[in-house]
């Protein structure tokens, strides 16, 4: 056997959800790399500051409704660099703000020059009052996928680093079980489904650190009875979408099968919905402004651009939201 033919452990055959695990987390994995998720793609986080505007006015009506207490958590789940964080600081009013306790979540090192209010942690924090708030974090918690051979049983899919995939052996047990439940595959060979209970158990144990509050999770999803017949692993790179390679090159990420996440009393919204809910519309500013303060109307005008973008059908609009309460009757959405 030459040098060539023999197989190295990172190049060996594994499971998407043992793969994606290394390349993203691992020593060197692209969410620990210096530029941060800002590099390669751009979230609702990134998009405008009327996003972390409208998070914090769900933290504010938040707050009423759990009678204002002594402290107010916020915890960033899959906080980046704290994007998403600091503007929610930078939003609240003063009263509020003396009281929240920030919480960002994330594996990488903290940012230099972060608001020295944010507490950076590598989990979220136990038996907490307030909102947790996850912006795109289940899409890259790993999980594996299944695909139906021809002969019409559902298969493990195996990658090399080099991103080839083959089939391994049948799916099983838990597997087979949330396969059946959320995700049922027909027979047809080339049928792919991402296998969703890691995602299910990682949001619950989030949930979980919530004494009373909210728990939002905002990410591309699809609903059982429309789910994609292929699959949608795939990856990004410097802006682009890419194959998805486990080498640590790229951002590897799959859609969310929210609705196997959700527990008794969740909400699931589209992204416009829940922002026009708070506040967040792309209407144009009315002419008039136009001549009494052109300068007020320029604003105007590039703040409904924002909030287009932002609500936008067949682009971030279609994201969905869910909304979890915890310990309150529902999700203080409304105005």
């Amino acid at each position: 056997m030459t040098n060539d033919e023999q197989a190295s452990p990172a190049s060996a055959p594994r499971g998407w959800r043992e793969a994606t695990k290394t390349a993203l987390y691992g020593p060197g994995g692209f969410y620990l790399r210096p530029e941060g998720p800002a590099g390669h793609f751009r979230t609702s986080v990134h998009a405008s500051p009327l996003y972390a505007d409208a998070v914090a006015r769900l933290l504010c009506r938040l707050d009423d409704v759990l009678g204002r207490p002594g402290e107010l958590a916020f915890v960033d789940m899959g906080a980046g660099r704290g994007e998403l964080t600091s503007g929610v600081l930078a939003a609240l009013p003063a009263d509020v703000a003396a009281r929240v306790r920030a919480y960002a979540v994330e594996r990488a090192e903290r940012p230099a020059g972060l608001d020295p209010r944010v507490e950076w942690r590598a989990a979220p924090p136990a038996g907490v009052t307030g909102l947790l708030f996850a912006n795109e974090w289940l899409d890259n918690v790993p999980l594996d996928i299944a695909e139906v051979a021809a002969d019409g049983t559902a298969r493990r899919v195996l990658v090399r680093g080099d991103g080839a995939e083959s089939l391994g052996g049948p799916v099983d047990g838990r597997d087979a079980r949330w396969l059946a439940r959320w995700w049922p595959l027909g027979d047809e060979p080339g049928l792919r489904a991402e296998i969703g209970h890691p995602r299910d158990e990682a949001w619950a144990a989030a949930v979980a650190a919530l004494e009373r509050g909210l728990a939002v999770a905002v990410d591309y999803a699809h609903l059982k009875g429309a789910r994609p017949p292929y699959g949608t692993l795939t990856g990004f790179r410097a802006g682009r979408e890419t194959a998805p390679v486990p080498d640590g090159s790229c951002d590897i990420t799959a859609h969310v099968a929210l609705d196997a996440c959700a527990a008794e009393g969740a909400v699931l919204l589209t992204q416009r919905a829940a922002l026009g809910a708070l506040g967040v519309s792309g209407g144009r500013p009315p002419l008039a402004l136009a001549s009494s303060d052109p300068a007020a109307y320029v604003r105007a005008l590039a703040r409904a651009g924002e909030a287009a973008e932002l609500t936008a059908p067949g682009g971030l609009g279609d994201f969905r939201w869910l909304l979890q309460p915890v310990g309150i009757p529902e999700p203080p959405l409304a105005p």
